[in-house]
C-alpha cells in the first residue's frame, strides 16, 4: 500500500494488525525513505552517490566502512528500485531525478 501511495490506509492497517496481536508488523518506510520517488534508504543514497562517481564495490565499502559484499547487496537493491539493469544506468537515472549531484 505504501508503494501505491496509500500511506494513510497502510498506517491504519498496520495499527489494526498490531491491535489484533500480530507481533511482527512492518512499521513502513521512514520519512527519509519515503521522501524520494524510488524509496531509497539513506544508506542506499550514499552508495548511489559513490556509484555515480564511478567507484567499485570495494572502494565504496572502504569509504563507508562496509564489506564489498554488503555494498553489492545495496547496489542490487538500487538497480531494482531504480528499475535499471546496470550501474551506469543507475547513475544516469539518479542524476536525472536529482538523487545525486550532476557530474
Amino acid at each position: 500500500m505504501d508503494g501505491f501511495g496509500a500511506t494513510r490506509t497502510a498506517r491504519r492497517l498496520r495499527a489494526e494488525l498490531r491491535q489484533r496481536g500480530l507481533a511482527r508488523v512492518p512499521r513502513g518506510p521512514r520519512p527519509s525513505t519515503a521522501a524520494n520517488a524510488p524509496g531509497l534508504t539513506a544508506r542506499q543514497l550514499e552508495v548511489l552517490a559513490l556509484l555515480a562517481d564511478g567507484l567499485s564495490d570495494a572502494e565504496i565499502g572502504a569509504r563507508l566502512s562496509l564489506s564489498a559484499r554488503t555494498v553489492g547487496h545495496h547496489v542490487s537493491a538500487l538497480l531494482v528500485k531504480l528499475a535499471v539493469p546496470n550501474r551506469g544506468q543507475a547513475a544516469a537515472v539518479a542524476r536525472r531525478q536529482g538523487l545525486v549531484p550532476p557530474a
